[in-house]
């Protein structure tokens, strides 16, 4: 099986190019982003809520630790370059990330915690309460937009983010 990867994913090891950075919302393929991508800034300059960042070689990734994307498109209009393209005549969701909780989730163990549940907008994650007084955390990844929010609440990082290419990690 033939794999693309990105040069820098090659030199970090990373052979299948599973492992990639997230990018911002609407982001090519990472082995195109690479290329296309200047790294001007402008994105990172455009996002309001600063969750873009500078990352490795000045390309942007997302810092999910400040908040949560809310879709604004406002680093969509920023990039000239082309490496943020939507697809007006097939809208697809502006990345494929979704969460995951791990064993570790505060509710899981009987210690009340409910701030992911909070900030969901789109009422991905609920609670259902079971036998002992446990709140049990529900994710349904189907209404997930992947857009952070949880992941940035959670007081002991029990949410995780990955990519459809990097399956979660599932240790506590």
């Amino acid at each position: 099986m033939e794999h693309n990867v990105s040069r820098a994913q090659l030199l970090s090891g990373d052979v299948k190019g599973e492992k990639q950075p997230f990018r911002p919302p609407w982001a090519v393929a990472e082995i195109d982003f690479v290329e296309v991508c200047n790294g001007c800034g402008d994105c990172v300059t455009a996002c309001p809520d600063k969750l873009i960042i500078a990352g490795r070689g000045k390309l942007p990734r997302m810092d999910f630790s400040r908040g949560g994307c809310d879709f604004c498109q406002d680093c969509l209009s920023a990039c000239k370059a082309g490496a943020l393209v939507q697809n007006v005549e097939s809208p697809a969701p502006p990345w494929k990330i979704k969460a995951s909780i791990q064993p570790a989730c505060l509710s899981l163990n009987a210690v009340i915690c409910r701030s992911c549940g909070e900030v969901c907008d789109e009422r991905a994650i609920r609670f259902k309460l079971e036998l002992g007084g446990v709140a049990k955390p529900i994710l349904d990844t189907d209404l997930c937009t992947g857009c952070g929010a949880c992941f940035a609440v959670c007081p002991i990082r029990a949410v995780t983010l990955c990519s459809i290419n990097e399956p979660c990690d599932q240790a506590a």
